[in-house]
């Protein structure tokens, strides 16, 4: 359930013309320009419970959907959790939705990859993306021997990414296991109603194997379904479109050091934040900044 300090999101549900079915909370009015906002793992649209209204009082029109896998939204209807079917799946939702050249596209974690994946391609139809806790994959990219003690850092941090690979197991013991990412990954925060409203999303091993297979698909892209493959490369590219990039200073599961990266090798269009006292989840634990970083950024590229 949402939190009672944020007004209500309303509800939407679709289908996509590739037969995926899409539920995602709503705010704002109908004739808004439109704003998509998607989560990321392991996470649900309710991480939007700040920012969506915010928005909203700027008078954007905000979707923020479910991914595919987590419920209400259907299964992959092509068993496909590869991150060009994420991006076609936000691009399908922009025409869905009547989107028009104003329309700008907010993810977080697996959500930011995929925003920053439709940043870089060139059917993309938003006009300026926001991607928070991981930023697009040349940043990511190792620059010499001076990045050995932050590859090696890096390595331990993403332990869970290998564990991911494994069959069955990351399922059995999902609750435990998601508990401590949130832990570790937001030092400090109470995720006690945010694993409450993902349990809601992944009620059972289908739910909960789908949202793992994101993983197992990343370094399978050799299988990615022929729909997807005019967007088999831009998750790997550097945005062309603006774009503002969040990073908590204390996030637990990707360095703050990346963003710094991105800062360096980014075009002039790209805008870095590293926000202070905030960890993975930071448009959770530092709401009142990341609305306004947004807000700001969304008003000069309006």
């Amino acid at each position: 359930m949402p939190s009672s300090e944020t007004p209500a999101p309303g509800t939407l549900s679709l289908d996509l013309p590739h037969g995926l079915h899409v539920d995602a909370l709503t705010w704002g009015p109908d004739d808004g320009p439109l704003a998509v906002l998607l989560h990321g793992f392991p996470d649900t649209a309710h991480t939007w419970r700040h920012l969506g209204p915010a928005l909203a009082q700027d008078g954007w029109r905000v979707v923020a959907p479910f991914l595919r896998g987590y419920a209400p939204t259907g299964l992959a209807p092509d068993g496909s959790y590869h991150v060009p079917a994420l991006c076609h799946d936000a691009i399908t939702l922009h025409a869905a939705l009547d989107g028009d050249e104003r329309a700008v596209l907010v993810g977080h974690d697996w959500g930011a990859i995929t925003a920053n994946g439709v940043g870089a391609a060139e059917a993309s139809p938003y006009s300026a993306i926001v991607s928070m806790a991981v930023p697009p994959m040349p940043a990511l990219v190792p620059q010499g021997v001076g990045d050995a003690g932050l590859l090696a850092q890096q390595a331990l941090m993403s332990w869970y990414t290998v564990f991911h690979q494994l069959p069955v197991l990351p399922e059995r013991v999902f609750s435990r296991h998601v508990a401590r990412l949130w832990r570790s990954w937001s030092p400090g925060y109470d995720p006690g109603e945010d694993l409450e409203l993902l349990a809601a999303a992944l009620p059972d091993r289908a739910h909960r194997r789908a949202s793992i297979d994101y993983y197992r698909a990343a370094p399978r892209q050799g299988r990615l379904p022929a729909t997807y493959a005019h967007l088999a490369d831009a998750w790997l590219s550097m945005p062309t479109v603006p774009m503002l990039h969040l990073h908590g200073a204390r996030d637990g599961c990707l360095s703050a050091r990346f963003a710094t990266r991105l800062a360096e090798v980014a075009p002039p269009t790209c805008r870095v934040e590293v926000v202070p006292s905030a960890g993975h989840f930071l448009q959770l634990e530092r709401p009142d900044r990341v609305n306004a970083l947004v807000r700001g950024f969304l008003t000069k590229v309006s």
